[in-house]
């Protein structure tokens, strides 16, 4: 058991290492860094998808995919005119800093704006590990229960923003925005809630004024 713990310390404290220059590179380059979190199917590439579009004449983005297998996003984000580049964990269930590391050597980091990470899909694992970021950003769908945030609360504390999104299916499905950002904010009373509906734009620009801010805050 002992060998065990100490195994688990040690990875956890290289990445720790590592996550620290990467944060010191970000910052130097006063390149604003968000990490975006959810369960499969929340919506992340989507809402990338738009902000890409809907940014491009503001901001030099980039985007590092996480997935299982399959470039099938890092596609999606390219189509928008964004460099992307994919990271494959081949059953890994989150991205970790050594990652993200080798991801950056083959973007086009110069002058850039803002880094988008769009980690694996999972509740659990993807916020365990810090990759250096500015902001944990987490995504809760409102085809998921409003419950999310109480049942996996760990995602949630540590996140600066919580979108709640496809809002348009509200009259469709059982969830209580309410209740969701109620979870949330007992979590973390700081984290900021943004409704939003990638098909309708609904509540795009207030997600859009807050990366505004954000990247404001590294120059």
């Amino acid at each position: 058991m002992g060998k065990t713990v100490t195994i688990v310390r040690n990875v956890m404290e290289a990445n720790e290492r590592r996550a620290g220059k990467l944060k010191e590179y970000f910052d130097g380059g006063k390149i604003l860094c968000l990490n975006l979190m959810s369960s499969p199917g929340a919506g992340k590439t989507s809402l990338l998808e738009r902000t890409l579009t809907d940014l491009k004449g503001e901001f030099k983005m980039a985007v590092i995919e996480g997935d299982l297998q399959t470039d099938n996003d890092a596609r999606r984000v390219a189509a928008t005119g964004a460099q992307a580049v994919q990271v494959n964990t081949e059953g890994g269930c989150h991205l970790d800093s050594s990652m993200i590391e080798d991801a950056i050597a083959v973007l086009d980091m110069k002058d850039l704006d803002i880094l988008f990470i769009e980690n694996v899909g999972n509740l659990v694992c993807p916020a365990e590990f810090n990759l250096g970021e500015d902001h944990k950003v987490s995504l809760l769908s409102v085809t998921e229960g409003d419950d999310k945030p109480e049942k996996y609360p760990l995602m949630f504390h540590l996140s600066s923003v919580m979108l709640l999104n496809k809002t348009d299916l509200l009259p469709y499905v059982d969830f209580s925005l309410d209740a969701a950002s109620a979870h949330a904010k007992k979590l973390n009373k700081d984290i900021e809630i943004f409704p939003v509906a990638c098909r309708t734009n609904e509540g795009l620009n207030a997600w859009y004024d807050w990366l505004r801010k954000a990247r404001a805050s590294k120059l």
